[in-house]
């Protein structure tokens, strides 16, 4: 078995520190040039305390010095977390790309995904926490689609498009989650189930230690981090001013690819992805579009074609395309009885056509059918 990670002792100090200084810096942090959590976090610990908590600095710098590998170690294993920093092999290369790269990566989860996780086999998916259904199963495919197609996938575990893609990507494979908060924590609490299930099947990392509470200006913060990670950053739904759209910015100032998935002109949830492709983004309309940027025009072929439909599955399917997303709709469009309209649409999402929400929404899924033609 593979052995447990280790950062050193001034790396891991600089974790706790951060944690010390979370209500200090949610004082001074702002959306302003140069107050911003990632160009604060560019800053040694002298000067951080000198600027976030000058009254007190003296007394939590000698707070974190006096930590010794062996507390700071057993607090981990504590935990049943590890830690990697840039002075060890397992620190991903691509964070040295960032000014503002973090001391420590604290994780939870199988360590050796951490070694997989390149630019050239990672994409970030972020988006609207509001997100629309739309927005929802296009993140579940493109989690799902990437991963099969052996991307890992990397978002924040958030409400909507982050933890969407999250699922899409732990129905066929793993998926990293990148937290402002301990690793340990799952954030939002709703997602505990979610944030078990990547902690078995992937990989939890963040730059803050065990038990640390999230803040503010640690979403930003993380943000920084999952932008340098991967070599693409995806923005599925996002309000004109989103918060998603920081990962997006942080992604371009770091030279890497930008997609987007357009929507409605008339949806405020895809006013930032719109807003992200008239500026040059690419258009992301599924996995493939994604590969095609990441990897280059046609380098891996991701097979989404559907088994053969028969003509009543056809013409059901047409009719949720055309607007009839439930089993009465579909019913009164075609002039099917209630029964009928219900089982077409129960095989339609057995064969992955489409998906059906909770509340008997159906939505059409990205598969193509070889006799489907141009329905």
């Amino acid at each position: 078995m593979a052995s447990v990670p280790r950062a050193c002792p001034d790396c891991l100090r600089r974790s706790r520190l951060l944690a010390h200084l979370g209500p200090y810096v949610e004082r001074v942090a702002s959306g302003a040039p140069g107050s911003r959590s990632p160009e604060l976090l560019r800053l040694c610990n002298e000067d951080l305390l000198a600027v976030a908590a000058p009254k007190v600095a003296g007394q939590l710098l000698a707070r974190v010095e006096a930590l010794d590998e062996a507390e700071l170690g057993e607090e981990l294993a504590a935990a049943g977390c590890w830690a990697c920093c840039p002075h060890g092999a397992l620190y991903p290369a691509a964070l040295g790309d960032a000014a503002d790269a973090p001391w420590a990566l604290i994780g939870r989860g199988d360590h050796r995904l951490l070694a997989e996780l390149e630019p050239a086999v990672g994409v970030t998916v972020v988006g609207a926490r509001r997100a629309t259904s739309y927005g929802r199963e296009i993140a579940r495919e493109l989690g799902r689609d990437l991963a099969r197609a052996g991307v890992i996938v990397v978002s924040g575990l958030a409400f909507g498009i982050d933890a969407c893609a999250h699922r899409g990507a732990l129905e066929v494979g793993t998926t990293v989650a990148v937290l402002g908060c301990g690793p340990d924590t799952a954030y939002p609490a709703a997602h505990r189930s979610l944030w078990r299930q990547v902690c078995e099947k992937g990989l939890i990392l963040s730059e803050l230690p065990p038990g640390a509470p999230p803040w503010r200006w640690t979403f930003p913060a993380r943000n920084r981090i999952m932008a340098a990670l991967t070599g693409m950053t995806v923005v599925v739904e996002a309000a004109a001013r989103s918060g998603s759209l920081i990962t997006a910015d942080l992604a371009a100032d770091l030279g890497r690819d930008l997609g987007a998935v357009p929507g409605p002109v008339t949806s405020r949830a895809s006013a930032g992805p719109n807003n992200l492709l008239a500026g040059g983004a690419c258009v992301v309309r599924d996995a493939q579009d994604v590969l095609d940027a990441l990897l280059g025009a046609g380098a891996r072929r991701l097979d989404r074609t559907g088994p053969a439909l028969d003509l009543a599955l056809l013409d059901a399917l047409a009719a949720v395309e055309a607007g009839a997303v439930t089993a009465d709709g579909v019913a009164t469009a075609l002039t099917l009885s209630g029964g009928e309209a219900a089982a077409a649409l129960a095989r339609l999402e057995l064969l992955g056509y489409v998906t059906c929400s909770p509340l008997g929404v159906y939505t059409r899924t990205s598969m193509a059918s070889l006799e489907q033609g141009d329905v």
